[in-house]
């Protein structure tokens, strides 16, 4: 039971939940759920921060900088060079290099989008970034995204948004077994039993928005995604009963009067 961290390009942290910044009502009610989470990452999506009107309330206004690592993200992208371009205004507007990629295929199912999002990663990589990588639930993928520089896999469970839980267990858990990396689930996540089940099979960490941001109650959502995470990587380092095809009574059937 002693502090169990992880670490992801050299940066260690407590929580291996990981938040978004986007759909809430207001950035009150973001701050307030990210508190709830107990998360230390949040994403933020470089291509939605407001550069128009400077009057206008500012993510930084409600979750400080320097007591959350900012991940900026490039949601909305669907080019390698549309992503590059989007994380290096992002190192140049707030010095960041520790960044969250994914390089979409299309509109309709958000898929990534994976020969655009291993050339995006092999050019950051060689400019000195630290991406964290969202890709398709594919083991032989996700080695090819490590092995060109990516600090962090990050399978999704489900198409983002969708709420759909973690929909191939068997892949996501031979990701874990080959990488050398972080792994951290990445969308499709909707209840708190998809957070356990993502840790249980071994994963360092889950991403979520939506689960949270659009539950009825977001704090309490949040309350319980932090448990759920927390639960699940219990039950994952405590190591599974083995799963057998027929009953095993609890107690032995010899000797009975």
């Amino acid at each position: 039971m002693a502090e169990d961290r992880w670490t992801v390009a050299g940066r260690s942290f407590t929580s291996r939940l990981i938040v978004g910044t986007g759909k809430y009502k207001d950035f009150a009610q973001n701050a307030a759920a990210l508190e709830a989470s107990g998360a230390e990452i949040v994403t933020v999506a470089v291509r939605r921060v407001n550069v128009s009107d400077r009057k206008a309330p500012m993510l930084t206004d409600y979750i400080d900088p320097k007591r959350f690592t900012y991940l900026p993200n490039t949601a909305g992208c669907f080019t390698a060079d549309e992503a590059i371009r989007t994380l290096r205004l992002a190192r140049e507007a707030g010095g960041w290099d520790l960044v969250k990629l994914e390089v979409l295929g299309e509109a309709r199912t958000l898929y990534p989008d994976m020969v655009e999002t291993l050339r995006a990663t092999e050019i950051l990589a060689k400019e000195g970034f630290l991406p964290m990588v969202y890709c398709v639930d594919d083991p032989i993928a996700a080695k090819r995204l490590e092995n060109a520089g990516a600090v962090a896999i990050m399978p999704l469970g489900a198409p983002i948004g969708s709420g759909l839980g973690i929909q191939n267990r068997v892949t996501i858990r031979l990701i874990v077994e080959g990488a050398g990396v972080p792994v951290l689930v990445d969308a499709g996540v909707g209840q708190a039993s998809d957070a356990a089940v993502a840790m249980e099979l071994g994963c360092d960490g889950v991403l979520m928005n939506t689960a949270i941001a659009e539950a009825k109650d977001p704090l309490l959502m949040a309350a319980a995604m932090k448990a759920a995470v927390a639960a699940g990587r219990l039950s994952y380092r405590a190591g599974r009963m083995g799963q057998r095809r027929y009953a095993d009574p609890s107690s032995p059937l010899a000797g009975l009067i």
